[in-house]
């Protein structure tokens, strides 16, 4: 199976109608998804992607449950690998005595 760009560009959200036609994703802006949420629920519950803008810049996504995200399918596809541990943590933070302006000060001499 090969994944387009545009498909990767979308976040591989688009859907095959029933015809076998790709639907475009469904857009909703933040007050038209607060006023109509349930109808817009159901249509994820349909199985649609509801894609949230804010002032047409797409900010989230809501998706069905139980559709892969694009990593999980790369890792069944074996295309990916996941990683064998997580990141490492931040380093511990050093003991320093005085104020940070007095540590600056200090090394900007």
């Amino acid at each position: 199976m090969t994944i387009s760009a545009d498909e990767l560009a979308s976040g591989g959200y688009n859907r095959l109608s029933e015809s076998g036609h790709e639907e475009a994703p469904v857009e909703v802006g933040i007050r038209e998804l607060r006023d109509g949420l349930s109808k817009h629920l159901a249509e994820v519950r349909a199985g649609h992607t509801i894609t949230i803008t804010d002032h047409g810049k797409p900010i989230a996504r809501i998706v069905p449950i139980g559709r892969p995200t694009n990593l999980e399918r790369l890792i069944a596809e074996g295309r990916v690998t996941p990683a064998e541990r997580r990141k490492r943590g931040s380093p511990h933070p050093v003991k320093a005595t005085g104020s940070v302006s007095d540590l600056v000060a200090e090394q900007r001499r």
